[in-house]
């Protein structure tokens, strides 16, 4: 009896600047031959924002998507959820994007939106948490991967990393440590959503294999 093979899960990244971890998700499959999973759209809400030409680099398709050129939240993100549907859409991962997600998108989504956190949350949610760390003179920090909900990184928690701090830490170098730490485990852990080996079910995670250690 012949075997079908699974299709691919169809990735969108959401960002609005570097577009780092867009590219470290993008070279992270490739490398390791992941077949189950193929980042399909970047979802871009400033039209001068250097992932778009990171996504132009990878043949990655983008949209643009400004706010102000619509009469509400819910309009922006129902030309945002339009573009998904064109492009078949099965997952959506946050990288740096600036905006709130609201029902618009969550609610056709449910369970299929990730984000990224530079903090072990719920430390230092929202904007400059790498900023807010040293503020606070914190001696670990870290980075968060948590599922989407209505809140400001307030969302179920998938997995998280610390990273030590230096007395002398500064902005650019924490900066440089929680990314080196972000390149390493946000592809490995959309891997592990768009397989299904971890699940958001009744509002909390499972893991249907052992998590495991992407250090």
């Amino acid at each position: 009896m012949k075997v079908m093979a699974m299709q691919a899960k169809r990735i969108a990244v959401f960002a609005s600047g570097n577009g780092s971890n867009f590219e470290a998700i993008v070279d992270n499959w490739q490398r390791t031959q992941f077949t189950a999973g193929q980042v399909s759209l970047v979802v871009c809400n400033k039209p001068d924002a250097y992932v778009l030409t990171r996504a132009k680099q990878w043949s990655v398709p983008t949209f643009v998507c400004q706010p102000r050129n619509y009469s509400s939240k819910a309009a922006y993100e129902q030309a945002i959820l339009q573009a998904l549907e064109t492009h078949e859409i099965d997952f959506i991962v946050l990288a740096g994007y600036m905006r709130l997600v609201g029902p618009t998108l969550l609610a056709p989504y449910e369970g299929r939106i990730v984000n990224l956190h530079p903090s072990l949350l719920p430390a230092f949610p929202g904007k400059d948490a790498i900023g807010q760390a040293l503020a606070h003179g914190v001696r670990v920090s870290g980075i968060t991967i948590h599922y989407v909900d209505e809140g400001m990184d307030t969302g179920p928690i998938i997995y998280q990393q610390a990273v030590a701090l230096d007395p002398d830490e500064t902005r650019e170098s924490l900066t440089a440590k929680i990314q080196q730490v972000e390149h390493q485990a946000y592809p490995e852990i959309v891997k592990a959503c768009v397989t299904e080996q971890v699940v958001l079910e009744g509002g909390k995670v499972k893991w249907r294999k052992q998590p495991f250690s992407v250090h």
